[in-house]
């Protein structure tokens, strides 16, 4: 495995720098970096490029859902934290975006909780039967001296391809005029060439398009006509307006014709998201994909392009269609989600999983959920199984993060004006526990599982996971302007990475460092 592992990141550094190479060209006026996915071993060789031409249109109609950020809550007033797991990754990938082409990025655009979840994790491995590994640990803050940073990790198992069930995927396809960029409807179509080179015997594919009417390009091919199925998406065209809900009935029909009993039944979207034709709103498109997705059928949506990127609708789609939602900028980018994450993207392992925290007060005075502000749920949601939770996919990971302010801390906090009740500690030395809900994938019934975590989490210095994934947070608050930023700074967060283990050779994590030494430079 490991050696798979080193051969895969050998590739990904080799296409990086193949499509580095394409867009640096010297500047002596400004020295800065070129925009790349850099990887460490060739970090160096970025000073002598300059930025790419940004390619951001004249005009900018992208949308973004505001969410106001968390903040802290007093244990003794609020013990329970509860939310939807999530697995998207595209915000990470669309702030890369922008900030590679020299762009502001919208505070609304940055979901922490993506950024974090985008990298890989050495979390255990599942034991037995279980649907998914739960590890946490407790260390230092490193942006609070006066809390500490609370780490909970959800591993998926990884992907035994011999045993995975037959795909029925259907390719739902934006070609509408919106879609005629480079990096629109040409890159959508490289990405799925790439998704079929790797597609079974017993695998179905449809294709079906939509601009000003929706069409079958392909119905019901077999994972052996790899031919047929590449050569209906190289004749792709774009061009006319955006009927998109009514593509998204279409594919669904398509989905439950060829439905396989026990398989992955799947439908992936692929847009900009920019319908104008239809069904158009927000609300109107999830009252939609949440009838479409009765049949257990679920929904991967992949967003491309800039300038009138509807992040808002795709996000929401993804959520409520029982999927994931992936931003796609590059090649590169189509390789991980396509290719090295295609477990966690078509195999659905867990649905619906929810998490519940339970803070004990009399160990942790106050707390602070780091992302996830729109993921939120009321307490009495989490055993309600009629409320959505997240889909976990095979491989995927889970970061969840959390400051904790202790008794005696010099933290402000919330106090109670509570008239009629009181909180009265049990006497437990538990600080917390993790309660994890979730169903099988074509289950109706959740099960629970829970985790206490006291003292013998704790750590005197985090671990390279931990402490990366605090760095990834750390960025995103400064992204955001976020006044929980405490003593965050780019130069900061970027000695960070460059003291972990191993950060050179891992070509996304290296990228990182790259993006923030680059920020830390405008300063």
């Amino acid at each position: 495995m490991k050696g798979i592992r080193f051969f895969a990141l050998l590739t990904a550094a080799a296409l990086a720098l193949s499509l580095t190479a394409c867009a640096c060209a010297s500047n002596a006026s400004t020295g800065e970096p070129a925009a790349s996915a850099a990887t460490g071993g060739a970090m160096d060789s970025f000073a002598n490029c300059a930025p790419m031409e940004t390619l951001e249109p004249d005009w900018n109609t992208e949308e973004y859902s505001h969410m106001d950020e968390n903040g802290f809550h007093a244990a003794a007033l609020s013990p329970l934290s509860t939310f939807a797991a999530d697995v998207d990754t595209a915000s990470y990938a669309n702030l890369r975006r922008m900030l590679l082409n020299g762009q502001e990025v919208p505070a609304d655009a940055v979901r922490i909780e993506e950024m974090v979840n985008y990298f890989r994790y050495d979390y255990p491995e599942p034991e037995g039967d279980a649907p998914f590994s739960v590890s946490t640990e407790i260390a230092p803050c490193p942006w609070n001296n006066d809390t500490l940073l609370l780490r909970v990790g959800l591993q998926a198992p990884q992907p035994d391809w011999e045993a995975m069930p037959p795909s029925n995927l259907v390719f739902l396809l934006d070609v509408s005029g919106s879609m005629d960029q480079w990096n629109k409807l040409p890159l959508v179509k490289q990405a799925f060439l790439l998704l079929t080179e790797h597609l079974r015997p017993g695998d179905t594919i449809s294709i079906v398009t939509y601009a000003s009417s929706d069409r079958v390009v392909l119905d019901g091919a077999t994972g052996d006509e790899a031919e047929t199925i590449q050569a209906a998406i190289e004749d792709l065209t774009a061009g006319g307006s955006t009927a998109g809900s009514r593509g998204i009935l279409t594919a669904y029909e398509l989905a439950r014709k060829h439905f396989i009993p026990g398989g992955n039944n799947r439908v992936i979207l692929a847009t900009d998201g920019d319908l104008n034709v239809g069904v158009t709103s927000e609300g109107e498109l999830v009252k939609l994909i949440e009838e479409q997705k009765k049949d257990g059928i679920f929904l991967s949506v992949l967003g491309f392009g800039e300038g009138n990127l509807k992040d808002n609708k795709l996000e929401a789609l993804a959520d409520h269609g029982d999927g994931n939602y992936a931003y796609i900028d590059s090649v590169l980018e189509a390789k991980r989600v396509l290719l090295e994450e295609m477990g966690g993207t078509l195999f659905t392992v867990a649905k619906d999983v929810k998490f519940q925290v339970e803070f004990n007060p009399a160990q942790v005075e106050a707390y602070r959920l780091i992302g996830y502000e729109n993921r939120l749920m009321d307490a009495e949601d989490f055993a309600d199984d009629a409320k959505d939770g997240g889909e976990v996919g095979a491989g995927h990971r889970v970061t969840v993060l959390y400051e904790l302010a202790l008794p005696g801390s010099d933290m402000e906090v919330p106090e109670s004006d509570l008239k009629y009740q009181e909180t009265v500690p049990t006497g437990s030395d538990e600080w917390l526990t993790v309660s994890v809900r979730y169903k099988e994938p074509e289950g109706t019934e959740s099960r629970l599982l829970e985790y206490p975590v006291g003292q013998e989490q704790v750590r005197d210095t985090p671990s390279p996971d931990t402490a990366f994934a605090a760095c990834v947070a750390q960025f995103g608050m400064l992204l955001r302007d976020s006044e929980y930023a405490g003593t965050a700074t780019y130069q900061g967060v970027a000695e960070q990475l460059a003291s972990l283990p191993g950060i050179n050779y891992d070509p996304y994590r290296s990228e990182l460092l790259y993006l923030v030494r680059r920020q830390a430079g405008k300063g």
